[in-house]
């Protein structure tokens, strides 16, 4: 089993890319809000004098599934790739998978919860 990671640049792209990975055979995906360490950074500069202004913090979506194969990866990178464009872009997102050692509490497909 291997596990794919997605940060999503662009939020509003969130219900394309879910609809194109159900189609890819991805069955379930975690959707986790986050931000890079490099927004956070930027995100204002103390001054001694003047009150801080906190500005929005502009907001990623991470999106993780857990997959049997890797067909299923390339197909999720494909999916991926006809929604959001050539992932080497600039804000565009970032792809990910890697193999997982141990995976406990997915259910066996065709398996009632």
């Amino acid at each position: 089993m291997f596990n794919i990671l997605f940060v999503l640049d662009d939020p509003e792209k969130l219900p394309e890319i879910l609809e194109a990975w159900e189609k890819a055979g991805i069955g379930g995906v975690t959707i986790l809000e986050s931000t890079g360490m490099h927004r956070v950074q930027r995100r204002f500069f103390p001054m001694r004098y003047l009150p801080v202004v906190y500005e929005q913090e502009e907001s990623h979506l991470t999106l993780m599934a857990i997959v049997d194969d890797e067909q299923l990866i390339q197909a999720c990178l494909q999916a991926t790739e006809a929604v959001i464009g050539n992932l080497e872009e600039p804000n565009t997102g970032i792809f990910a998978a890697w193999p997982l050692a141990v995976v406990r509490g997915i259910p066996k497909k065709g398996a009632r919860p």
